[in-house]
């Protein structure tokens, strides 16, 4: 449990507490580090000592790189160093005699990593982020490939982002399967990340620390507040969006006038379209029926024939009875006749 009394001396806001760098610039080899443990720190020394270069690896670390000049703190020209020559740790230049020019010599080939690491901590909320970037370059010229770390834990280059085999998928599998730990593909994915969780408003705040770290000295306060702390005032930008608003607007109205008329003259010419279609459909509602008709009659007259073979049927059984019973009868007499003609004969009919 924290104190109250621990809250009111800890420092407001999140504090740089242990800052690390491992093989960027000619800090190689090993990590180095700052333990600023939260408080202010200075870093002195003579000249290519290296100061600009880790103040360099801070701004690499917070500040959106199409914005960096790197090397300006000690007013170097825009072109003195780039990510490469950190990444690659250039110290010194030498003379292609194949190119004829001055080739760049480094502490460090393609098959080897950089890491700048940060960790940063709120008393007051007892809270820690730890920020990263990991550079790799397969290749002399261009943009070396980087991704961006972002964790809730205290972390450190050394063991975790050592010891994982050199290869950079290896590594970003391991660093995803740790809790706490997001990694990142973009610089704007990364800031977004990092300022919500710190509680930065924005960019300008981030754009203004790098101002302040970069100036060698500030010959008028006002205007420095004015071109580093104050937004520039946009009048004529906003002048130019308001015209080209009202020009979209006006274009968006003239459309709905001229649909508004084009419906009016089309509204008649759909309800045409509609009762054709719908005589169309009794059209060919009465084709149907007058095709079924032949059948339907065909049936309804062999219903009738079928009500009269059944009446016939039934007649003709009635006859067939009667003949018989009259067939019966004639066998009787018959029968009665060749009876009647023997007693005769019996009784002398024969004389």
């Amino acid at each position: 449990m924290r104190s109250h009394e621990a809250d009111l001396f800890a420092t407001p806001g999140f504090r740089l507490q242990r800052f690390e760098v491992f093989n960027w610039g000619t800090f190689d080899g090993r990590v180095w580090t700052i333990a600023t443990q939260g408080e202010n720190a200075l870093i002195t020394g003579d000249i290519g000592s290296g100061k600009s270069t880790l103040v360099d690896a801070m701004t690499t670390l917070l500040v959106p790189p199409q914005r960096i000049i790197y090397n300006k703190a000690a007013g170097a020209e825009s072109r003195e160093r780039s990510l490469l020559s950190y990444v690659r740790g250039h110290y010194k230049s030498e003379k292609d005699d194949a190119r004829l020019s001055a080739r760049a010599v480094g502490l460090r080939g393609p098959d080897s990593y950089s890491v700048i690491l940060g960790v940063f901590r709120n008393e007051h909320y007892n809270e820690t982020i730890t920020l990263a970037q990991v550079f790799w370059s397969t290749n002399d010229s261009g943009a070396p490939e980087r991704f961006y770390v972002v964790a809730t834990t205290k972390l450190a280059i050394s063991p975790d982002f050592a010891e994982f085999g050199g290869a950079i998928p290896a590594l970003k599998k391991r660093l995803k399967q740790q809790p706490g730990i997001t990694l990142f593909d973009s610089f704007s994915q990364y800031g977004n990340d990092f300022r919500r969780r710190m509680g930065i408003a924005g960019e300008q705040v981030l754009d203004l620390f790098y101002q302040t770290v970069s100036m060698k000295s500030v010959s008028n306060i006002t205007d420095f507040v004015r071109e580093h702390m104050l937004e520039a005032p946009r009048v004529a930008e906003r002048i130019d969006a308001m015209c080209r608003n009202f020009e979209n607007l006006n274009a968006a109205h003239e459309s709905v006038l001229k649909a508004k008329h084009q419906i009016a003259h089309l509204t008649p010419l759909v309800a045409d379209c509609d009762q054709h279609d719908a005589m169309h459909l009794q059209i060919a509602l009465q084709q149907r029926l007058r095709d079924a008709l032949s059948a339907w009659s065909a049936g309804q007259k062999a219903a009738f024939l079928q009500r009269d073979l059944q009446r016939l049927s039934d007649a003709l059984s009635e006859l067939a009875d009667a003949s018989g019973l009259q067939e019966r009868k004639v066998e009787g007499l018959y029968t009665r006749q060749a009876e009647l003609k023997q007693a005769i004969a019996d009784n002398g009919g024969r004389r």
